[in-house]
């Protein structure tokens, strides 16, 4: 059941990022707290309010230590973990819970310090997994996360013709976008000769068509309509929401060229009645270039296999025809982990117009943008989540 459907409309009324990029000084804990705040302060709203709250990632039992750690006591829970999607998929739970009345007002947060704990020696460079399960079909072949990714980007390639060049264009669109942002960890422009020089990672992808690892955190507030008149920002309403897990095991996934956003968005842009030709600007989950073009083409900006030339020219920079992650993304303003928080926090400043000096999207008029959608994925293209935002 969506908010349409019950009539009690949501909205976003708070949002904000911890301390991020290089933060050597402060746990994870910390950098929660940090954003729970600022966030609260953005709304206006009291924290005696929040009767809500979602988060994942730290702790054994995950969203309860961190919520003790808030001092907060819910009555509305929820800690669901599907990887980079986590964040778009609990903003829609949040959703339909305050819609049917289950809460009044539901903080989500997220922090990490991912950089900061292997340049102190408290882990290493490797994700893994593990190898229980049906992981372990694919553990024995050294099939890492990047591996399938890489995999999948070549089939795309191999597909439909898309070339090394156009998917490190995305890369050096994210960077100009991350120029005037300063809250981006890296913002000096690259080339594409940049990109296609660097390092290898997993073939196609070189250094470049990665994303950084960097510390950080994030928070969103969303509330019941009832709430809104007491915020201090403009609200950010949930117009509609989509989700969807694909696979898990590289042999179950049908088509590498097709992600599940291609079920999140097209439910999530049904639930909000409204197109993609429609959308002002897109927060796209980009931890390796090849999400952002196959996303767009799953979203239906463009068709299956024009993602290549759609990508190309500058489309996706912050004065092109669809201004894609115009903070920078994950690619070079910061990712800390599971970063679908930061494309939400990035989406509503953008459609309050606060984005600031030189970063600001305009609307086809000249004026601030009504809509936009913020899409996160998880694992290796497993899930999906899809949330489509309007303003005023």
């Amino acid at each position: 059941m969506t908010a349409a459907e019950t009539g009690r409309r949501v909205a976003i009324v708070g949002v904000s990022l911890s301390d991020c990029g290089r933060v050597d000084d402060a746990t994870p804990y910390a950098l929660h707290a940090q954003a729970a705040r600022r966030a609260l302060t953005d709304s206006g709203l009291d924290r005696e309010v929040v009767d809500g709250f979602a988060s994942a990632g730290l702790g054994t039992l995950a969203p309860a230590e961190v919520a003790e750690y808030l001092g907060l006591r819910p009555t509305w829970m929820d800690s669901t973990s599907v990887g980079g999607s986590t964040w778009e998929v609990m903003a829609a739970h949040a959703a339909d819970a305050i819609a049917a009345g289950h809460a009044n007002a539901v903080l989500l947060v997220y922090g990490s310090t991912a950089r900061a704990d292997i340049k102190a020696g408290r882990r290493t460079g490797n994700l893994s997994f593990g190898a229980r399960g049906p992981l372990q079909f694919e553990v024995p072949y050294g099939h890492t996360l990047i591996a399938k990714y890489a995999m999948a980007a070549r089939r795309h390639m191999h597909q439909y013709g898309t070339t090394l060049e156009q998917l490190a264009s995305v890369a050096v669109q994210a960077r100009a976008n991350a120029g005037p942002n300063p809250e981006a960890m890296f913002r000096e422009p690259i080339t594409v000769d940049d990109v296609l020089s660097g390092p290898m990672i997993a073939d196609p992808f070189t250094k470049l068509h990665c994303c950084i690892r960097s510390d950080g955190g994030a928070a969103v507030l969303l509330a019941a309509e009832e709430y809104v008149r007491d915020c201090r920002s403009t609200p950010v309403w949930i117009l509609g929401t989509g989700e969807h897990v694909s696979h898990t095991t590289m042999s179950e996934w049908a088509d590498f060229t097709v992600s599940p956003a291609a079920v999140s968005g097209r439910l999530a842009f049904e639930r909000a009645g409204v197109r993609p030709r429609e959308i002002d600007f897109a927060e796209i989950y980009d931890a390796f270039t090849y999400m952002t073009l196959v996303t767009l083409e799953d979203l239906g900006f463009c068709g299956k296999g024009e993602g290549g030339a759609f990508v190309e020219e500058g489309r996706l920079t912050l004065t092109g025809d669809l201004p894609v992650n115009t903070d920078g993304g994950g690619l070079s303003a910061q990712h800390p982990g599971m970063r679908g928080l930061f494309l939400l926090v990035e989406a509503v400043r953008q459609l309050r117009g606060e984005a600031g000096e030189g970063r600001q999207v305009r609307a086809a008029d000249g004026g601030t943008p009504r809509l936009a959608v913020a899409s996160g994925t998880g694992g290796w293209f497993c899930s999906s989540g899809t949330v489509v935002l309007g303003r005023g």
